[in-house]
């Protein structure tokens, strides 16, 4: 048995949306007991992360950080609309566009200071992503 769910949102530029409750939600309503949960997302100025939910400078910390590694620059070879959409492409591509989790017992098996997070590079955008839980055989 597998399940599959697609989520839409809105985003600004540079902006960060907690999405735990969104996946939680989908596995517990899955009923699968025992399995994964995959997260994906489709777009490629977009990204998602793991990451503490319990200090908002945290977030801060790793905006800066990501814009510290790979700056907005207008001297990025491909430069589909924006400095800031090049650079988007490069940092989705770092984060990573997928997330796998463990399901046991009903549940997302997250770690006490665990969230999932979607990361705007871009924006504003209309943005998804798709939340898939299989079940094991």
């Amino acid at each position: 048995m597998a399940v599959l769910k697609n989520i839409k949102l809105s985003t600004t530029y540079n902006e960060v949306h907690d999405i735990t409750q969104d996946v939680k939600k989908v596995v517990e309503e899955s009923g699968i007991q025992e399995g994964i949960c995959i997260v994906h997302n489709m777009h490629s100025t977009a990204g998602l992360a793991v990451f503490s939910p319990w200090d908002p400078d945290g977030f801060v910390d790793l905006d800066e950080e990501i814009r510290r590694l790979v700056p907005t620059r207008i001297d990025f070879k491909h430069q589909h609309d924006t400095p800031q959409d090049a650079a988007g492409h490069i940092k989705c591509a770092l984060l990573g566009v997928t997330e796998t989790f463990i399901v046991h017992n009903g549940k997302l098996l997250l770690g006490g200071s665990q969230g999932i997070y979607f990361l705007e590079f871009d924006g504003p955008r209309n943005r998804e992503f798709y939340v898939k839980v299989v079940e094991d055989k």
